[in-house]
């Protein structure tokens, strides 16, 4: 099963970006960031916009629907 929590935190290390880091810049709190990344919460549609644009990646590849980031961009 995938792990969304796992997958964002390997995008952000991939980058070397801190949760407060990735929070401040698409406008979200770094314990929303935390949780997401520990798999306590989902995010909202517009916090997954904002994940996909900033790691310039799409949704289906953000969620685990594909292996190809480039898809539906």
């Amino acid at each position: 099963m995938f792990n969304f929590g796992e997958h964002l935190k390997a995008l952000r290390k991939a980058q070397n970006i801190t949760q407060k880091q990735l929070a401040q810049d698409i406008n979200a709190s770094e314990r929303g960031i935390q949780n997401y990344e520990l798999n306590l919460r989902k995010p909202t549609y517009d916090i997954l916009i904002a994940l996909a644009d900033y790691f310039d990646v799409s949704i289906d590849y953000l969620v685990g629907r594909t292996d190809n980031p480039e898809i539906n961009k």
